[in-house]
């Protein structure tokens, strides 16, 4: 990287380097998490250079009050940011903080003592049953190009037939799928491995795919590959999707990471139970799993106010 950076003095972006790095090494946060610190940190310290009218420096970090903070936070609230990257923010700077703490450098205790934004309650969106099943086909996709709609339809039905992210089906190389396979090793978050089921079906849409795709697959490279041969990249995927709602007048919220909310929220109303559900979806926290309890009440509720004769 070779651009100047101006936004704080060279020991502090110094220190904030070895922070990064630690994030991605030690702690083995993903490289969503770590780009997303990266970027916040670096907005935080680009205010207070405007804040206090100099590069800010390690002197001016073990200097912040909490209403320094809050004013940061109330700068990206002005220019339309939500609660939970408001959330993230604080979380990140927090985490720097405590690394120079640990290093003699600062005081932490008063971004520790911060409440971070109250986050407001939004349950995952998910496609019916019927949705998810007619556009993760062959049949539906959009692409005139043969492998490329394999391909397509390949990667949709693991984010609905395995509750996969879309970094962790890109992520998946053709060693992943041997001769008779009947699960899958995903590593997740935080480097946290799980096992899911593979269907006969998705077999066969990722084996369709492997035959049509003009370009040699190497056992130990990504699977899904773009039009020139590289690794298939999410955004490609996401204006497929997008694509699909046109096509087929599906409500906003059909994005790929809707087909996983799917995933749960048909497994739970079909039978399962959490704990399983969090295992198969790699949450660390059964807390996290438990939102899609909501979904399904939801759901009931919205039928029962349809159907009832006396709704």
């Amino acid at each position: 990287m070779t651009e100047i950076l101006t936004f704080a003095d060279p020991d502090l972006l110094a220190e904030r380097q070895a922070w990064l790095t630690a994030l991605g090494g030690e702690r083995r946060l993903s490289d969503n998490t770590v780009e997303a610190y990266e970027r916040d940190t670096r907005q935080f310290l680009t205010f207070l250079t405007g804040y206090i009218g100099k590069p800010a420096s390690i002197a001016d970090i073990a200097d912040l009050r909490p209403v320094d903070l809050r004013a940061f936070l109330a700068n990206r609230r002005k220019e339309g940011v939500g609660a939970r990257s408001l959330g993230r923010h604080l979380a990140g700077l927090r985490s720097l903080l405590h690394h120079l703490q640990r290093k003699g450098l600062v005081n932490a205790a008063g971004a520790t003592a911060m409440r971070a934004p109250k986050q407001p309650k939004s349950l995952p969106k998910p496609l019916t049953d019927r949705q998810a099943l007619k556009i993760t086909t062959s049949e539906a996709q959009l692409n005139e190009e043969p492998w490329i709609a394999a391909r397509n339809a390949a990667v949709l039905s693991l984010l609905y037939g395995c509750g996969l992210r879309i970094s962790e089906a890109l992520s998946l190389t053709p060693a992943d799928f041997p001769p008779g396979a009947r699960s899958l090793r995903i590593t997740g978050k935080g480097n946290k491995t799980r096992i899911v089921p593979l269907l006969a079906v998705l077999t066969e849409a990722v084996d369709t795919y492997k035959k049509l795709c003009p370009y040699a697959l190497s056992a130990s490279e990504p699977l899904f590959l773009g039009a020139r041969g590289g690794k298939l990249q999410p955004a490609i995927i996401q204006r497929e999707m997008q694509k699909l709602r046109g096509a087929f007048g599906l409500p906003e919220n059909a994005t790929p990471h809707a087909l996983r909310h799917s995933f749960a929220t048909h497994l739970l109303a079909g039978g399962g139970d959490l704990r399983t559900i969090q295992e198969l979806l790699g949450h660390a926290s059964l807390s996290t799993t438990q939102v899609y309890t909501g979904v399904d009440t939801a759901r009931l509720l919205e039928i029962y106010d349809n159907a009832h004769p006396r709704a």
